[in-house]
């Protein structure tokens, strides 16, 4: 290896491999701050416009943009090509070190103008990456400064092998691919009077890198694992896993939606999750009240479930969950010292996961053969505004909360859902059915009576009026749904009969 062409705009680590560069007996080309910096640190480079016999202009926004130096890094390793190098005094680069202009951290920062960001819009840089990336059979290319030690390791040793080279070149291409992507996501914000402006716009770019290897999928024969949008860190990047065995898919699918609807509905709520259902939901004055009445909602369900608790745990929740059937997860804000070493204690493949608040969340995407479904994401509207009292009888303010709680959970229920609720816990659960009388009826066998004088929350209209009626038999005396149906006139009729308020959401929650 002869010679390289650095241009980086993240100098991490940057002198120490123009140093090792260098005693390999390299020639250094730079352009830019990244010239300046070596010059500043004593190591020997040539400037681009040395090469180029050009200077920079237009700020700089043409410097590398020349047949010297993209001809140094496009020529294959034959003898026309390089014979036609020589004629045209152009020397041949084996190495190009460069990263990007920070697109990404500036569109971050609070206050900037478009100009500001335009600016930000690497054009050489990508430039050049993709022309060494294209001919990494000759001209290694190295993006990311974690590479370094690596790259001056086989520099030393002969210089990079085959693999390494094609490994680097995929890397430069994600890089561009995943740089590209950030822009066109920007354009996306700007325009409000285009498509792109708009929640689903008419291309949509992902750009997603491996996060976190995972023990399995979600079976044990399924590989697993966690990615995230390059360039961002949301909610996992930051938990802190205390004891317990590697995670899973399901660990993390369940995880999620447990601790999300807890946030929900707020502090001191707590969710336990099984097969990305809840199953037990509860918001109390302290966590070791709201953890006991969660789980006693249904205890054979909660074996090896997930909990969430929004809040500190303290010794007295610790000590309830160890008496209680085993869960495989706990998600918790934060555990008291003397908590947390007594479930380190216990369980050893029990996980204890802290956590920050989830980000807010952004589109909803599934496969489908050859494409997504992607919509936006299901906000529950809370605004008892936009409800209509649709009955002879308006709720009490007990009714009115725990319809409210009710409606948050049903949302987070697998359709057909149907979720009965008293005293702001979630007593009998109805999930995943295709008939919504069923759901009702799996609700009310597990509330046992403790739904009366309760709510009761449906995630659709309800069709007919049996519907209504079971809610009527289960004790409910206040119940939440859409409305919607043709039927709703017979629907609220038999509510009438049956002296129970009603109230119409107007907005739907199917979760599939």
């Amino acid at each position: 290896m002869k010679r390289a062409l650095l241009s980086v705009s993240d100098k991490r680590g940057l002198v120490p491999l123009a140093e090792g560069l260098v005693a390999a007996g390299v020639e250094l080309v730079s352009s830019g701050g990244t010239a300046r910096t070596l010059r500043e640190a004593g190591i020997p480079v040539h400037g681009v416009d040395e090469v180029t016999g050009h200077p920079e202009i237009l700020g700089g926004r043409v410097k590398t943009l020349h047949p010297r130096i993209h001809g140094g890094l496009l020529a294959r390793d034959d003898e026309e090509q390089l014979r036609e190098l020589a004629d045209h005094g152009i020397e041949p680069f084996d190495l190009l070190v460069v990263n990007l202009y920070p697109f990404r951290e500036t569109v971050a920062q609070e206050g900037v103008t478009p100009g500001e960001v335009v600016e930000q819009i690497d054009i050489g840089g990508p430039a050049m990456i993709r022309a060494a990336a294209k001919t990494h059979e000759r001209v290694a290319v190295v993006v990311d400064p974690s590479d370094y030690d690596t790259l001056l390791s086989e520099v030393q040793a002969g210089g990079p092998n085959a693999a390494t080279r094609r490994r680097w070149a995929r890397k430069a291409f994600a890089h561009t691919a995943a740089y590209d992507t950030a822009i066109v996501r920007w354009f996306d914000t700007l325009d409000d009077s285009s498509e792109a402006s708009a929640a689903l716009p008419e291309t949509l770019h992902l750009a997603l890198e491996r996060a976190d290897a995972l023990r399995y999928g979600e079976n044990p024969h399924q590989a697993g694992a966690r990615y995230r949008e390059v360039g961002t860190r949301g909610m996992w990047d930051d938990v802190v896993q205390h004891k317990g065995s590697p995670l899973s898919f399901l660990n993390l699918f369940d995880a999620e939606a447990a601790w999300r609807l807890a946030h929900q509905l707020g502090e001191g709520t707590v969710v336990i999750v099984k097969h990305a259902n809840p199953c037990g939901v509860a918001r109390a004055d302290s966590l070791a009240e709201g953890y006991a009445r969660a789980f006693d909602a249904d205890p054979t369900s909660a074996f090896g479930g997930v909990v969430a608790l929004h809040g500190v745990v303290d010794v007295a929740t610790a000590e309830r969950i160890l008496a209680n059937a085993k869960a495989d997860v706990l998600i918790a804000r934060g555990y008291q010292d003397e908590a947390l070493a007594l479930l380190q204690s216990k369980r050893k493949a029990m996980r204890v996961l802290e956590a920050p608040a989830p980000l807010e969340r952004g589109l909803d995407v599934r496969t489908l053969d050859a494409g997504l479904l992607v919509q936006t994401s299901d906000v529950v509207t809370l605004d008892r505004s936009t409800w209509s009292v649709a009955t002879e009888r308006a709720p009490s303010e007990a009714e009115w909360r725990d319809m409210t709680f009710a409606w948050q959970v049903c949302a987070a229920v697998g359709s057909n859902a149907i979720v009965l609720a008293k005293d702001e816990v979630a007593v009998g659960i109805g999930a995943g059915q295709q008939s919504r009388v069923d759901a009702g009826n799996i609700a009310a066998r597990k509330a046992d009576g403790r739904a009366a004088g309760g709510a009761c929350a449906s995630d659709a209209f309800y069709p007919f009026r049996d519907g209504l009626d079971a809610a009527a038999a289960a004790g409910a005396t206040a119940v939440i749904q859409p409305g919607g149906s043709v039927r709703d006139d017979e629907v609220i009729a038999a509510a009438n009969e049956h002296g129970i308020t009603m109230v119409l959401t107007g907005e739907r929650h199917f979760r599939h």
